[in-house]
């Protein structure tokens, strides 16, 4: 038990003896830091927060409530990206995140907007990376060796199988689940599952659909809409304007309207 280090870390943190935290950092409280951890300067970490061994915390990191941090994770370092010239931007982290073993997390670059961001409630899976100015929402499993390139979007309760590589910003939609090993170039739509290499959908993510608690009437209407989408012959802008005019409006159906409309890249086939 450490008592206060220079007024940054509070009374009730637990941090091993051979961790390195600089006077600097803002630990909150019943936070704990394993052996040979090192906290930079920037860092701020909140109440409850476990970080385990061998664990690097740097730059403008701000990192929320009631994570566990594993063994040799590093998080909020400098961008790969060349175009980087050290200047001043920032990761955040959320709430009741699970980040394991050697995960990669970088903040972002002044070209993405210069912040790097993760919701709360996901489980991101040993050595998986995060690059630069990528953008997580909630309720996300990153499974065993996943990589994002820079400025990707992840929605809520997105499933990425293990070893799937993301390209740069691709956008994954809500709910939607990429298969193992998957080569993912083109914006995954929300609700669908995609699988390959590079990925193509293979239906709709009906698993996924159920565990978030979706209704069966609304179901329907997703596989009315992936029918359209998918199963017209239609193009993208054709699709759109079918779904409006035949499918009953909800919210679900007008994210994946939105979602459609705002694809940069193209979608997944």
């Amino acid at each position: 038990m450490e008592p206060k280090r220079e007024g940054k870390l509070l009374h009730m943190a637990r941090i091993h003896p051979t961790a390195i935290i600089h006077p600097g950092a803002k630990i909150g409280k019943n936070v704990e830091i394993g052996p040979y951890s090192i906290v930079g300067e920037n860092v701020e970490i909140g109440e409850g927060t476990v970080v385990g061994s061998h664990v690097v915390l740097d730059g403008w990191t701000t990192i929320g409530k009631n994570n566990q941090i594993f063994h040799g994770a590093s998080i909020g370092l400098i961008p790969q990206d060349m175009k980087f010239k050290g200047e001043k931007s920032y990761l955040f982290i959320g709430d009741n995140n699970i980040i394991r073993e050697y995960v990669t997390i970088h903040r972002g670059t002044e070209e993405g907007g210069g912040e790097t961001w993760i919701g709360n409630d996901n489980l991101i899976m040993a050595y998986c990376h995060v690059a630069h100015d990528c953008q997580l929402g909630n309720h996300i499993i990153m499974s065993n060796a996943t990589n994002l390139a820079g400025h990707v979007i992840i929605e809520d309760h997105a499933v990425l199988s293990g070893l799937c590589g993301i390209h740069q910003f691709v956008r994954i939609g809500k709910m939607s689940m990429v298969g193992a090993h998957s080569k993912v170039v083109k914006d995954v739509p929300p609700y669908v599952l995609v699988d390959g290499h590079p990925a193509r959908v293979n239906g709709i993510n009906v698993v996924g659909l159920r565990r978030n608690g979706v209704e069966p009437e609304l179901r329907q209407e997703i596989k009315k809409a992936y029918k359209i989408l998918y199963r017209s012959n239609l193009n993208i802008s054709q699709a759109i304007e079918k779904m409006d005019q035949e499918l009953d409006a909800s919210e679900e159906i007008e994210h994946f309207l939105r979602f459609l409309r705002n694809a940069q890249r193209g979608i997944c086939r």
